[in-house]
C-alpha cells in the first residue's frame, strides 16, 4: 500500500506527493507547493507542532504509556519519583540510580525561608494557591541565575532535580499562607507523597497520613505526570522554544493548567456533583443534559473516544479512600450518574465515557484539600512531564514557535486626522 497522500494546487495544476511517516506528513512540502497558504487549524487540533517520545496517547484505543510503559503497570508498581525518572530521562533507573535520584531530590527539597516568606507576603491573604506555586515558581528563577545555561547537561539536570523537589513544598506553603498557618518545613525521612501530605496538614507535629491515602496520592501523582501535548506542557515548550530558563517554562505550565478548561476541570464535576444534590435526581438531571440544560462535566475528552485509562484507576482508589474516611454522599451520585450515562445510548454513540476528572477531585475532596487546591496539586504531578518535554525539546534544539495566521482585518487604508474623524 502507498503510504502517502497527495495535494494537487487547482490553481495551477501542480501536485506533489507527500510521504505519511509516524502517522505524519512533513509540512515543508504542503509550503513548497502552495506557498503563502496555510493551514487554519484552531486550538492546533490537527497539527504536530513536534516529535516526541515521552508518551504514547492512543485515544481510540483508550491508551496511555510513559516511554512505552503502560500507565497501569507504572500505578500499580511504581513510585512517584521512579516515574519522573523515567519521563526525564527515557529508562526505568537501576536500583543505584534511583536511589541517587530520590537521595537529590530529598536534599533539594527546602526552600530559603527569606524567598518563600518575602514572596508569599507580598500577596493578599486571600490569594489562590495557583496564583501563589506560579508567582513562586517564576521566582525560583531569579534565585538560580545560572538555570539560564540551558544548553549545560548537568546544569539542566540541576534544575530538574529542584524543581520536582520543590513543587511540593511551595504547593503546601502556598496552602498554608492561605490558611493563614504557620510553613512547615519538608521532613526528608518521608517518601514523596507522605512529606507533601505532611507539610500540608500538620500542625502540632503528630500527623501520620493513613497509607491508603498516602496510596492515593502517589497514584494521582503518577497518572497526572504526563499527557502528551496537552495546553500547559504545549505552554511550556513554547515559553522554551525562545530559551528561556526552566523556572519561566514550567511558571508558563502553571498559567495554562490554572484554566478552568484545563486544571479546573475536576472542581468542575465537584460543583456538579454538589448541584445534582443527592442519588435520587440523578435521572432528572441526566434528562436535562439530554435537553441541552446543564453540562455532564468530567465525560468526554479532547483525545479520548474510548474510557480514559486513568478514571478506571482513580475509580479504584476512591473507593479505597472512602473505605478509610467514611462514605461522601458525592461518590454515591458519581457512581449512578456513571453507571445511568454509560447505559444511555444518547452518551454512548457520542462516546462520552469518564475521564480523569470525573473521580480525581473527590479523591481530593477526601483527602481534605479545597478546591481552589485541585490544580496545584495536578501542577505538582504534571512537574516531571513538563520538563521531560522541555529537557526533549532542548536536546532536539527545535525552533522556536511562530505559528502562522490567516489575516482577516481591514485592507490598508490611510490615517485621518482627528478633526476630520
Amino acid at each position: 500500500m502507498n503510504e502517502s497522500v497527495t495535494i494537487t494546487d487547482n490553481r495551477t495544476g501542480r501536485s506533489v506527493d507527500i510521504p505519511i511517516v509516524d502517522g505524519g506528513v512533513d509540512s515543508a512540502a504542503w509550503r513548497k507547493l502552495l506557498g503563502n497558504v496555510w493551514f487554519h487549524d484552531p486550538g492546533l487540533a490537527t497539527t504536530a507542532a513536534t516529535s516526541s517520545s515521552v508518551a504514547e496517547i492512543d485515544g481510540d484505543a483508550g491508551i496511555l504509556r510513559y516511554r512505552g510503559y503502560p500507565i497501569e503497570q507504572l500505578a500499580e508498581h511504581s513510585t512517584f519519583p521512579e516515574v519522573a525518572y523515567l519521563l526525564v530521562y527515557g529508562e526505568l533507573p537501576s536500583e543505584a540510580q534511583l536511589d541517587e535520584w530520590v537521595y537529590e531530590i530529598t536534599r533539594h527539597t527546602f526552600i530559603h525561608e527569606n524567598f518563600r516568606r518575602r514572596i508569599f507576603d507580598a500577596f493578599h491573604y486571600d490569594a489562590h494557591p495557583m496564583g501563589l506555586l506560579m508567582s513562586g515558581v517564576a521566582g525560583l528563577s531569579t534565585f538560580y541565575p545560572e538555570a539560564k545555561d540551558i544548553f549545560d547537561p548537568d546544569n539542566r539536570r540541576a534544575q530538574i532535580v529542584r524543581l520536582i523537589a520543590k513543587m511540593p513544598t511551595l504547593a503546601a506553603s502556598a496552602y498554608r499562607f492561605s490558611k493563614g498557618l504557620p510553613f512547615m518545613f519538608p521532613d526528608n525521612a518521608d517518601d514523596y507523597p507522605t512529606r507533601f501530605l505532611k507539610m500540608m496538614f500538620d500542625v502540632g507535629g503528630d500527623y501520620e497520613p493513613d497509607p491508603a491515602l498516602v496510596q492515593a496520592m502517589r497514584i494521582l501523582f503518577i497518572l497526572h505526570a504526563d499527557h502528551g501535548q496537552n495546553c500547559s506542557t504545549t505552554a511550556t515548550r513554547v515559553v522554551g522554544s525562545s530559551h528561556a530558563d526552566p523556572y519561566t517554562a514550567i511558571a508558563a505550565g502553571c498559567a495554562a493548567l490554572y484554566g478552568p478548561l484545563h486544571g479546573g476541570a475536576n472542581e468542575a464535576v465537584v460543583n456538579m456533583l454538589s448541584e445534582i444534590g443527592s442519588y435520587d435526581e440523578v435521572d432528572s438531571f441526566i434528562a436535562g443534559v439530554k435537553r441541552g440544560e446543564y453540562r455532564l462535566m468530567g465525560f468526554g475528552h479532547r483525545v479520548y473516544k474510548n474510557y480514559d485509562p486513568r478514571a478506571m484507576l482513580i475509580k479504584t482508589a476512591a473507593h479505597d479512600v472512602f473505605n478509610v474516611i467514611g462514605k461522601n454522599p458525592l461518590l454515591d451520585i458519581a457512581l449512578k450518574l456513571e453507571e445511568v450515562a454509560l447505559a444511555d445510548e444518547y452518551f454512548v454513540s457520542r462516546r462520552l465515557y469518564p475521564n480523569v476528572d470525573f473521580y480525581s477531585g473527590l479523591i481530593y475532596q477526601a483527602l481534605g484539600f479545597p478546591t481552589n487546591m485541585f490544580t496545584v496539586l495536578f501542577a505538582i504531578g504534571r512537574t516531571p512531564g513538563w520538563l521531560a518535554h522541555w529537557n526533549e525539546m532542548v536536546e532536539q534544539d527545535s525552533r522556536i514557535y511562530r505559528p502562522r495566521q490567516i489575516y482577516k482585518g481591514a485592507p490598508k487604508r490611510d490615517y485621518i486626522p482627528m478633526a476630520e474623524r
